[in-house]
């Protein structure tokens, strides 16, 4: 089977809670991961944290959310371990390759994300038009930038 794109690696792990003050304790006092920004969002109900590990290609982001509204839907705090972020390094041919095997992308399209670069998702559940999903998992598709896509060919002697 021929892909037309390649996950490069893992751009992020998204962790929720009730209150992301503790979770910011323990990745980033306790743990001593840098914080670098913060993303609020009514239309995703999120209130996060950006906290980074690693450098360079093996640089990865741990975002700590809490739902703006415990309340409204999405939770971002349900299930804790919201959704993982993959590298791409073609975004609209992986998002249209998926769709053509049958993979189920939540609504909103390719759009930027909290850190700047293009996002999807592709939904944790499948149907029955689409029958792909996460099986449970929320993933989130991130475009690599071109030299994060460089580092990996030349560390993969391309």
């Amino acid at each position: 089977m021929s892909r037309p794109f390649r996950v490069l690696g893992i751009q992020q792990i998204a962790i929720g809670g009730a209150d992301k003050s503790r979770l910011a304790h323990l990745w980033g006092t306790l743990f001593g991961l840098e914080k670098t920004g913060d993303f609020r969002s009514e239309r995703e109900n999120v209130d996060e944290d950006i906290f980074v590990m690693g450098l360079g290609v093996a640089r990865c982001e741990v975002d700590l959310m809490q739902p703006l509204d415990p309340e409204k839907k999405p939770r971002v705090d349900e299930p804790p371990l919201n959704h993982i972020g993959l590298w791409i390094d073609d975004l609209p041919k992986a998002v249209e390759w998926l769709g053509a095997q049958g993979v189920r992308f939540t609504p909103g399209g390719i759009r930027k994300g909290a850190a700047g670069f293009d996002i999807t998702f592709i939904h944790p559940k499948g149907n029955e038009a689409t029958p792909y999903g996460g099986e449970g998992v929320l993933i989130e598709l991130v475009q690599a930038p071109a030299e994060v896509v460089a580092a990996f060919d030349a560390l993969a002697g391309r």
